[in-house]
């Protein structure tokens, strides 16, 4: 099953995806492609480790995330990716659009092929007012087509708000 996670900063998007890998009762691995570059997102790394089970794995894959799901994506195995978003900021921060539409085109192309149980994690950012700076303009733009293309292939998308899960499309949880 694929699935898509979606909602606000602290909306429990992320709880949400970790309950659902928990419920699967398969072994997890959870992808982690943030790349902590001040204080305040180190100490949300570490407050999402300290709530992840000790036997999960980890890998650790700020931009080549089509490939590791390709390499780590199984019938019997759960992968949870967090968060698209950050993934995205990194390759926008490459400053490099050939890389990002590479990048973006091979997950899309991964996600009609990968086995298993896989749970997408992403910020919704569209639903505010639009950006003032080119750059900002652009991440939300490339969020919002990211987040449509995928939900197209998902089984499942779910928005969270206030901790509280919305079934926007497939079953509900």
């Amino acid at each position: 099953m694929l699935r898509l996670i979606l909602g606000g900063a602290r909306s429990g998007k992320s709880r949400f995806a970790e309950k659902l890998a928990t419920a699967s009762g398969l072994p997890v691995t959870y992808i982690a492609t943030s790349e902590p570059r001040d204080a305040e997102l180190d100490a949300r790394v570490r407050s999402h480790q300290a709530r992840r089970p000790a036997h999960w794995g980890l890998i650790e894959e700020p931009l080549a995330l089509a490939s590791v799901l390709a390499s780590q994506a199984s019938v019997g195995q759960c992968l949870l990716v967090d968060c698209l978003t950050l993934w995205l900021t990194n390759l926008l921060m490459l400053d490099n659009p050939e890389r990002l539409a590479a990048e973006r085109d091979a997950l899309l192309d991964a996600l009609a092929r990968l086995p298993g149980d896989i749970i997408l994690v992403s910020n919704e950012t569209g639903m505010g007012i639009v950006p003032l700076g080119e750059l900002t303009r652009r991440y939300v733009d490339e969020a919002g087509w990211l987040h449509q293309a995928i939900a197209e292939r998902c089984d499942q998308v779910v928005l969270t708000v206030a901790g509280l899960p919305l079934t926007l499309k497939g079953p509900t949880p």
